[in-house]
């Protein structure tokens, strides 16, 4: 059981990067999970998988408190406007997910698959090295020039990434930069995005799971969370840093290494 607390801990890391980062955090996942031969344990389910998201998500709100906050009394009228704008704009663009997202769940997860992980992270990865090509000037450079048609088209694209290995950060974030908005407001609201969507998907899912766990197993699970809040915290200031700086080639051609991996491992070893 000892072994278990430290995979768990190997599992906060990995969901706390990958969630953050687009690179699929579910392809990262199961290349782990993999590799730690964790099959049929509580490790893989859907209790542990989804909660330890929520230790991600808190990061979130730690992080963009102020930002996120429009009852905040530091605020001016006008700031507290704005703020209430971005939360419209960020409940608009999580409907499609919430509508397309709740009658596809089910059926999504029999493509969970190695194969179809392998197949996204190399179509998203050839997609964000095809968008950085070319250099141009981004048309929304803040959030509030961000509308509510370009919000809810986001939002459509966020709808893709009920495909395993699709990565909801990487699908929301390319669908932000081809509508025109600039690296930094394409990961924030990606950012914000995942606040409704991951809370309700965790809430979703453990209501919904008749698995009842053990007082070790709360504590495998606490570990996880904890760990997943502490790199996500880490991991996004490392983005947002970044992405001021350089493009997203780098996370392109890391999708395109880990896809060749994921299909070679399984097709070979696995």
């Amino acid at each position: 059981m000892p072994l278990d607390f430290f995979k768990a801990l190997l599992l906060g890391i990995v969901e706390g990067i990958s969630e953050w980062l687009p690179i699929s955090s579910t392809g990262h996942m199961i290349l782990v999970n993999a590799f730690m031969r964790t099959k049929d344990s509580f490790l893989t389910t859907d209790v542990f998988l989804y909660v330890i998201q929520l230790g991600a998500i808190l990061a979130i709100v730690t992080l963009y408190f102020k930002k996120l906050n429009p009852f905040s009394p530091k605020k001016t009228p006008a700031e507290k406007k704005d703020t209430w704008q971005m939360w419209f704009k960020v409940i608009v663009a999580c409907l499609p997910a919430a509508v397309i997202g709740l009658l596809l769940n089910d059926f999504m997860e029999h493509f969970e698959n190695p194969y179809v992980i392998s197949a996204t992270l190399l179509i998203y990865g050839i997609a964000f090295l095809f968008i950085e090509r070319k250099e141009k000037q981004a048309q929304i450079a803040d959030m509030n020039t961000l509308s509510y048609k370009t919000a809810i088209l986001i939002g459509l694209f966020q709808v893709l990434s009920i495909v395993p290995g699709t990565s909801r950060s990487g699908a929301t974030i390319l669908g932000a930069m081809l509508l025109g908005t600039s690296r930094a407001v394409a990961a924030e609201f990606s950012f914000f995005l995942a606040i409704p969507v991951m809370f309700g998907v965790s809430f979703l899912k453990l209501v919904t799971n008749d698995y009842v766990m053990t007082a070790t197993e709360w504590g495998i699970l606490a570990v996880g969370a904890i760990v997943a809040y502490i790199v996500s915290m880490l991991s996004v200031k490392f983005l947002m840093s970044y992405v001021k700086r350089h493009d997203f080639k780098l996370f392109g051609w890391y999708r395109i290494v880990l896809g060749l991996i994921v299909i070679l491992y399984f097709t070979w070893i696995g």
